[in-house]
């Protein structure tokens, strides 16, 4: 897996949040989760799903693919060391961390609209985001001011895009190619087996909920575009 971690995705969502003046109980009521998983994701306890992870963006108005940038924020440090679970006075320097980790400091930086990636980036650049139910993306790159998260998914064994088993349905188009493993698509009343060399594509506001019953990881390039900002 790639080395590039991007900072913790819970401390991106609580910048997001304070910077939109969103209470925690709000968010949670219009993503339709628990404010207690919202609190446990916010402050690195949890991971969310795919599911939940879309339903928050979409409630906070925000792309998924903003959670890979990085740049300063606006929220104040207080509020930064809060959600990583240290004292609010500066007792200890935010930059301070070992060698190859990646701080809790991190949480103090913010979407960058900017910032592009690529046009080449090769695979131990890649920077990845770790989700629930065993679910990992990496970001492939990025055009600014194009509206698409362009990333290599894994499902590892037992993997599935909602830990509930629920269905998930958020804006936008998604293409999806899987290169190895195999992946069970439920797309509204129907149920897909996706083998290697097999494409989808579908409206991403249907229904739709990946698994991976096998016993290798399933692994393929998604490309959803029209997704919120």
């Amino acid at each position: 897996m790639s080395p590039a971690v991007v900072p913790p995705v819970g401390a991106r969502i609580r910048q997001a949040r304070l910077e939109r003046g969103t209470s925690l109980r709000a968010l949670a009521r219009e993503a339709g989760v628990s404010a207690s998983l919202v609190s446990q994701i916010e402050t690195g306890k949890s991971q969310p799903s795919v599911s939940t992870l879309y339903a928050i963006t979409t409630a906070l108005g925000i792309s998924v693919e903003s959670l890979f940038d990085a740049r300063e924020s606006a929220v104040p440090e207080s509020a930064v060391r809060e959600s990583a679970g240290l004292p609010r006075n500066r007792a200890a320097p935010l930059t301070a961390a070992a060698p190859g980790t990646v701080p809790h400091a991190l949480a103090a930086l913010a979407a960058d609209p900017g910032r592009r990636i690529g046009p080449l980036v090769r695979a131990g650049e890649r920077e990845t985001l770790e989700l629930d139910s065993g679910v990992v993306w990496e970001r492939l790159g990025r055009v600014p001011g194009v509206d698409v998260d362009f990333l290599l998914v894994t499902y590892r064994p037992g993997g599935s895009s909602s830990g509930s088993g629920g269905l998930m349905r958020h804006s936008g188009t998604e293409y999806g190619y899987l290169t190895s493993g195999e992946l069970i698509l439920t797309l509204g009343f129907d149920e897909y087996t996706v083998r290697p060399g097999d494409a989808v594509s579908f409206e991403s506001t249907t229904p739709h909920r990946y698994r991976n019953d096998g016993e290798v990881p399933a692994v393929g390039v998604w490309f959803v575009s029209g997704d919120v900002q």
